[in-house]
């Protein structure tokens, strides 16, 4: 029997070397994760996703990768790895860590022995062309940083393709040592205790660019998803693949796979854009307009629902007007943007520390189809530094208590990996895990009796959605069925109180479950349902098996 576990699953998301410092070196650290396994634990969430903790110089926040097989000393090591995952399971956390498989770093030995070497077996592990490409600054992913996708290295006097930095040369996919590689890294990790991987940047993976016409497989290179699915599948029956692919609708096929043999999870960035959207514009059409433009994805798939995380918001996908819609909301102040096309400002900071806002924005992020996923320190509502460069501005170390250095770490301020927010509204003096810790109506208690509902209603994880008409447009009315259970949530996206009157075939009492007031009331499903502004009530339908 197949073991679904992600598609009612909470996921908490951690960057190792923000999270905690165990020895004083300024640095987060596998052991100082172990040791604060028991917040992730008391929020409830059920599954922890690790950004990259691999050997790396480090220029692009670890995803520039020097050796697939250990862990950066920075962090730990692989006995440690195996101990925080022990510690992990023993408290029913799955494990899912990132795999980078676009690119290395140039500092890998692979690419060191491929520019040495034009006969070694690893020159052809990458992308390489002997004469300068003509699409050198077409498909730059990182405008304003980055300039080129392809760099000539005088070493190997040939030019090499990079879609990110330079510093990261593109894999050939195409090449079936590099498949088998990719393998081997999956295996060895499953092998450890991992349940997955977020597969980093896969549109970019499974793209034959720069490849000579004779060199590229007959195959779709979508194919090669239902390679790693296969391969994972009979090493692990329990592990899933994550995607980060920022995907229209018209490709969900050619990723999930028709018959859902591809990817088991992807990231719904355009539910993610036009969430944004809507909170910009207090109005719920947004929502509702992507919503009834996704298509029906098979049964094992899963989407996986989010408000922030380690990168930019990208809202790439939005027209310009509508982008600058949110630009102006969101970021209005260029040093807030990144790329021309995101912003890169934590959650609470960008809906002005408003705890109604912010507490809504989950409530409605945990209410959409799919997987939700969380930002480490966004559910006690950390900012951001945007003094740090790029993404980094939202990578700053886990704010755990009014102590030096948030608590993060016993070392010197100076040598902290990053430093700690300690200025403005969001100062770590202010915001931090133990003054919300047992404080009713906190945002992080908040968050725990949120995250509780949500995995106590398994028909949103697991059921068919009705977007139901709810007359006032700031009003998003979703309705969830399942083996016989119903779930209504309601969000009203506007600062006015308003009320609403929905269809509910065969239902006439609802019992409430979470919303932004204490109210336990049965609650007539025939007449109008009362929404604060910022509002949001879940309901059970009255009678069912919960």
């Amino acid at each position: 029997m197949l073991n679904l576990w992600y598609k009612n699953a909470v996921i908490y998301c951690v960057d190792v070397e923000t999270f905690m410092d165990s020895n004083g070196d300024g640095i987060g650290d596998f052991g100082g994760l172990a040791d604060r396994l028991d917040h992730i634990e008391a929020l409830g969430a059920t599954c922890i996703w690790l950004l990259p903790f691999y050997p790396t110089p480090n220029r692009d926040n670890g995803y520039d990768v020097t050796d697939f097989y250990t862990v950066d000393p920075r962090l730990g090591t692989l006995g440690d790895f195996v101990a925080f995952t022990h510690a992990a399971h023993d408290r029913g956390f799955r494990v899912i860590i990132d795999l980078v498989a676009n690119h290395t770093s140039i500092d890998h030995p692979w690419f060191q022995e491929a520019r040495r070497n034009p006969n070694s077996r690893y020159r052809d592990w990458y992308v390489w062309s002997k004469e300068k490409p003509k699409d050198i600054h077409e498909g730059v992913v990182f405008p304003g940083v980055q300039d080129t996708i392809w760099t000539y290295d005088e070493v190997a006097q040939a030019w090499y393709m990079h879609r990110f930095y330079k510093h990261q040369a593109d894999l050939n996919i195409t090449n079936p040592e590099v498949r088998e590689e990719i393998e081997k890294v999956m295996g060895f990790w499953l092998q450890l205790g991992v349940s997955g991987f977020r597969l980093d940047a896969v549109p970019f993976l499974i793209e034959y660019r720069g490849i000579l016409a004779e060199d590229k497989p007959d195959q779709d290179p979508h194919e090669y998803l239902n390679e790693l699915r296969t391969f994972i599948s009979w090493r692990r029956a329990e592990a899933m693949l994550l995607a980060e692919a920022n995907i229209t609708m018209d490709q969900v096929d050619e990723y999930f796979g028709a018959s859902g043999d591809r990817l088991h999870m992807i990231f719904n960035f355009m539910l993610n854009q036009n969430l944004f959207l809507a909170l910009s514009r207090k109005d719920g059409d947004p929502v509702r307009r992507v919503m009834a433009q996704t298509p029906a994805i098979p049964p094992k798939s899963q989407w996986a629902s989010f408000l922030r995380n380690h990168d930019e918001l990208d809202l790439g996908r939005l027209s310009d007007p509508e982008r600058e819609e949110v630009f102006s909301a969101f970021g209005p102040a260029p040093e807030m943007r990144a790329y021309e096309r995101g912003i890169r400002r934590r959650l609470a900071p960008m809906l002005g520390g408003d705890e109604r806002r912010i507490k809504q924005a989950f409530s409605l992020m945990f209410a959409l189809p799919g997987t939700p996923v969380l930002w480490y320190g966004d559910e006690i509502g950390m900012g951001e530094d945007l003094s740090l460069q790029e993404r980094n501005s939202v990578r700053t170390p886990m704010q755990w208590a009014d102590e030096p250095n948030a608590g993060f770490s016993t070392g010197p301020a100076e040598r902290l990996v990053r430093p700690v927010v300690s200025e403005g509204a969001f100062d770590y003096r202010r915001v931090n895990v133990s003054a919300q810790h047992d404080l009713d109506g906190s945002l992080m208690s908040t968050l725990q009796r949120l995250i509780r509902t949500r995995r106590a209603c398994p028909e949103v994880g697991w059921g068919r959605c009705q977007i139901l008409d709810a007359a006032e447009t700031s009003v998003l009315a979703l309705r969830y069925d399942w083996r016989g259970g119903t779930i209504l949530i309601l969000h009203n996206l506007a600062d006015r109180a308003v009320e609403v009157q929905v269809a509910l075939e065969g239902i006439s009492q609802l019992r409430p479950l979470f919303s932004n007031e204490d109210d336990r009331a049965m609650c007539d499903a025939t007449k109008p349902i009362p929404l604060d502004g910022y509002g949001y009530r879940w309901f059970r339908a009255q009678g069912e098996r919960r």
